[in-house]
């Protein structure tokens, strides 16, 4: 129903000069679908206050709502041509009145409809350089509807299409996407409960948290209205600190059903955790925050561990956001298992001792696509320390790429064995007690592979290398002497 008029939406915005990327695509395509749902519920909200016998009172001020700017209709239900604006008359409007006046939208509630208007609109602006290319998509979405859950649910597909493609953009999009049937599998493993408070400190386009809200509604038939309500309301909680990831984010968590997202466009590492308190725990943690060095010291100093790595800094905020008994899978550099620096083994001796980290999965290079770095995924309850580590290493027969992505058959194998932490080729387990109690280095050597480089003392090294030059001086002497 849907997959054409998205399709007529990129190729409009592929022959626009303002538009150059799929994260451009995707964030213009974002704010007007955003526009267009909102003017959706509204006329829900209109009809359910009128069944109630009440008067419904808009949010937006009657010359902004879509059917004044957007598609004002005739009588009989088709586009009014004599009202609506286009060209750069319709431009004009939407840069100099409609945006400037949706940033004004603030709210002290980051649940509210309101507060959500006004942060996607406060940092977002309208790339489309044409109006008349604008009118197009307008005229295009406006075909749109997301009354239906049918409607819903087809849009949602469409859109996390959208948002994989996007990834695959290059190394910029990698940081909005990680590979579906890795959430999965994560939400698999951890298996959340209704009830319980779902958490993403750095959500981007949501994917954790839509996926968890798949998992806990995929028997909607044995879930009751106050359990929906709950989902719905008080269940699944973000922050996102970039604008694009923020809209997207919230936009695919409105498609797949959770009407008011309880995301907020923040920086997470900008909270001291030392002002966590039990009531801002959750019960699960479900992340890949983004890796990368560079962190300032005024950030760093909201931290115990101090560290310019990014994903380190947000392990630490998640250790402490945790509810004792709460469960964490988190995606995070492999090298987070094995550094030396002081950093890498502190944080190593606060996850190994305030959690009992029970599972690691390590996967192999290729999961993200643009990204360079192999990456291993973290699964812990916090409240006791740690035993044994469960280690599951993902070997594949064939690389991936783009083209040959990770699939849910790949991490089949990982899901069996790892409710029972079972030995196999490819998993093992490891006894803390056994450890290096200084470095706390945790690498992931698999014992039960053979073909794996063992790496030699330097002092073996140098006596080989003499052994073998003493050879080669005998080699040469034996040669010369048939030679004479």
């Amino acid at each position: 129903m849907f997959q054409q008029a998205f399709k007529n939406i990129d190729n409009i915005l592929h022959t626009d000069s303002g538009c150059g990327t799929e994260l451009d695509y995707v964030e213009q395509t974002s704010w007007i679908l955003f526009l267009k749902y909102l003017d959706d519920l509204e006329e829900t909200k209109k009809a359910e206050s009128k069944l109630s016998g009440k008067e419904y009172e808009y949010i937006l001020k009657s010359e902004y709502q879509w059917n004044t700017w957007a598609c004002p209709k005739t009588k009989s239900g088709k586009l009014d041509h004599h009202q609506a604006l286009d060209g750069d008359d319709l431009k004009d409007f939407v840069n100099d009145k409609l945006f400037p006046y949706l940033k004004k939208f603030k709210a002290e509630d980051p649940n509210t409809i309101e507060y959500k208007i006004g942060e996607i609109f406060s940092e977002l602006k309208n790339k489309l350089a044409s109006g008349y290319k604008l009118r197009q998509i307008l005229n295009t979405v406006d075909e749109m509807h997301f009354r239906l859950h049918e409607e819903k649910h087809e849009l949602s597909h469409l859109y996390e299409a959208k948002i994989a493609k996007m990834g695959n953009a290059g190394r910029n999009g990698g940081e909005y996407y990680t590979p579906r049937p890795l959430i999965r599998t994560i939400v698999k493993v951890v298996d959340p409960k209704v009830g319980e408070t779902i958490y993403d400190g750095a959500c981007g386009s949501a994917g954790f948290l839509v996926e968890a809200f798949n998992y806990l509604t995929q028997n909607k038939t044995q879930l009751s209205s106050s359990q929906m309500a709950k989902l719905q309301n008080e269940t699944f909680y973000g922050k996102e600190i970039k604008s694009l990831a923020y809209i997207i984010g919230i936009m695919n968590m409105i498609l797949h059903g959770v009407e008011t997202p309880n995301i907020r466009h923040m920086n997470t590492l900008s909270e001291n955790i030392n002002d966590i308190q039990e009531k801002d725990r959750y019960n699960v943690i479900l992340a890949n925050p983004p890796f990368g060095a560079g962190i300032g010291r005024e950030i760093q100093q909201n931290f115990p561990i101090k560290t310019g790595e990014t994903a380190f800094l947000f392990l630490q905020h998640f250790i402490k956001i945790l509810k004792a008994g709460g469960r964490a899978g988190i995606v995070i550099k492999n090298t987070f298992l094995s550094n030396t620096d002081n950093a890498s083994v502190s944080l190593r001796k606060l996850l190994l001792e305030s959690c009992n980290l029970h599972s690691v999965l390590d996967l192999p290079g290729g999961v993200f696509a643009g990204a360079g770095v192999k990456t291993i995924v973290l699964f812990f309850k916090k409240g006791a320390p740690t035993k044994k580590v469960w280690f599951y290493q993902l070997n594949l027969d064939r690389n991936l790429g783009k083209t040959n992505p990770l699939n849910e058959r790949d991490l089949a194998e990982f899901v069996k064995l790892q409710k029972e932490k079972q030995d196999s080729e490819n998993s093992w387990s490891i006894d803390i007690k056994d450890i290096d109690q200084k470095t706390y280095d945790l690498s992931a050597k698999n014992p039960n592979k053979n073909d794996e480089v063992i790496l030699r003392e330097p002092k073996e090294i140098l006596k080989e290398m003499r052994k073998l030059d003493v050879e080669s001086g005998e080699i040469i002497v034996n040669i010369k002497d048939l030679i004479n």
